[in-house]
């Protein structure tokens, strides 16, 4: 049986797959903030004391997240390359998921975490653009462009406010995921951060989850906003926005 040209059982070994990274994440997210080491002999012993519990519904949101990739890109035979954006995705999912559970706990995203999404990028990158040169470029301007576009909002902000108005750690996940997405899709993620994170704040401070004046953390809409490009075809998100930016006058 097949879905999508993809046979069921992938689609049960990238599952299952998914269900043990979940897990891992959960580690990492007991370490990253502590600045400890994640490849370490504490892993088993932690859980053996009961310092670290499986988080099933983290298991089960990555679990998901891999099988709707799988399905969205499905499976070429013809060589690596052709399956790169399904790989890079797969492996940006666990760290974006890291990224948003630390930055909405502790409002900080790790170093570590975020030199890990750009030494992974940047492999990706230097892959993609051995065959092509175009989408070298296009990732290579997708990182100045994110991190450039952040850190002027930061430094424009804190001179207005008297404060950050973004964490620098922002300014560097942004300019890592840009190795990810590239130039239009790193500007259109950027469009859609800002617009969830309007949204959702909205909700939060009339729903009084929180105040006014307190700090709400950015990387949380960032992902969201990366599942989005992930799962969803650019044109139907830039449709979606022209409508919106137009007040529906777009056709």
């Amino acid at each position: 049986m097949y879905i999508n040209n993809v046979h069921i059982i992938l689609y049960l070994i990238v599952g299952i797959i998914g269900l043990f990274v979940g897990e891992f994440i959960n580690w990492c997210n007991h370490r990253l903030p502590e600045y400890k080491k994640i490849f370490s002999k504490d892993f088993i012993d932690e859980y053996k004391e009961g310092k670290i519990k499986p988080n099933y519904i983290l298991m089960i949101i990555n679990a998901i997240i891999y099988l709707l990739l799988l399905y969205t890109f499905g499976i070429s035979q013809t060589g690596i390359i052709q399956n790169i954006r399904l790989i890079k995705y797969l492996v940006l999912t666990p760290m974006l998921l890291s990224a948003f559970i630390i930055d909405y706990k502790f409002q900080i995203i790790p170093n570590r975490l975020n030199l890990t999404i750009f030494e992974f990028g940047l492999g990706f990158t230097f892959i993609e653009g051995a065959v092509n040169i175009n989408a070298l470029i296009d990732m290579l301007l997708g990182m100045i462009a994110g991190g450039g576009i952040f850190l002027i909002i930061t430094l424009i902000g804190g001179l207005i406010a008297g404060k950050e108005a973004m964490g620098f750690g922002d300014v560097k996940f942004m300019g890592a995921l840009g190795l990810y997405f590239g130039l239009p899709s790193t500007i259109m993620l950027t469009i859609i951060s800002f617009l969830i994170s309007a949204i959702l704040s909205i909700i939060l401070i009339v729903t009084k989850i929180k105040k006014v004046n307190e700090y709400i953390p950015f990387g949380p809409f960032i992902v969201i906003g990366c599942f989005i490009m992930m799962l969803v075809p650019f044109s139907s998100i830039l449709y979606v926005l022209l409508k919106i930016f137009t007040l529906g006058m777009f056709k």
